[in-house]
């Protein structure tokens, strides 16, 4: 008989749009689903309204801290330090916003998540390569949730320098111009697509077990919302 040592662990990523996702240990009333940086209306997307366990925030903008929109009581996280929620470990390390440390648009948190056996690394509206302090806690990350439209983050050629940094074995772009976004001036994912030079796959729903992540090449999956 399979003991608990052999079992194996699934983690579901769903984009709901900006710098938004849902991640979830196994779907059903006995799993655990974490929030990054939910909007609000003014984003132009469909307001999350569902029950959450863990929101995290990166920074106290609009487009990013709408955690009056879950159902339940979750557990909010919007400040740097270690959490362990319901078996969910979650590093919240303190970044900026821009590339004057925070002069122009102020601080910013990377989260790194750990559900199961896999790490997910979500860096918010990052607007700067990482230092040696920062790259420290993101050794080993899985899955990176990186902004790639610029202007208020991380533009195309800086994104693909910051992937290069943590060298993650799957990349999900994020924070981009996209059908029925509001956000103005900001770059479509293209951009970011023709920078890194990986064809992309598609996927609805992001499955994955540490077992199926890849070894050798890092893979780009682009998140239909």
């Amino acid at each position: 008989m399979c003991s608990m040592l052999c079992a194996i662990y699934i983690m579901f990523i769903t984009y709901l749009g900006h710098s938004c996702f849902k991640l979830q240990d196994k779907v059903g009333p006995d799993g655990v689903t974490l929030v990054t940086d939910p909007f609000d209306k003014n984003t132009g997307f469909k307001v999350p309204n569902f029950e959450a366990d863990i929101v995290t925030v990166s920074h106290q903008h609009h487009d990013h801290n709408n955690t009056d929109a879950f159902r339940g009581t979750p557990f909010i996280i919007d400040m740097p330090g270690e959490y362990d929620v319901k078996g969910v470990m979650v590093t919240g390390i303190d970044s900026f916003h821009d590339a004057k440390e925070g002069a122009e648009m102020g601080k910013n948190i990377i989260y790194r998540i750990e559900i199961d056996d896999i790490s997910v690394a979500h860096l918010g509206d990052l607007g700067h390569s990482l230092s040696d302090k920062q790259l420290e806690k993101l050794v080993g990350v899985d899955i990176l949730l990186i902004p790639v439209g610029g202007r208020y983050t991380l533009d195309a050629k800086k994104a693909v320098e910051v992937i290069s940094q943590i060298e993650p074995r799957i990349v999900i772009p994020m924070h981009y111009k996209a059908a029925g976004s509001n956000i103005k001036d900001i770059d479509g994912v293209e951009k970011f697509i023709k920078e890194i030079g990986i064809a992309p796959r598609e996927e609805e729903k992001l499955k994955i077990s540490k077992k199926d992540l890849p070894q050798e090449e890092m893979e780009l999956v682009i998140l239909k919302f």
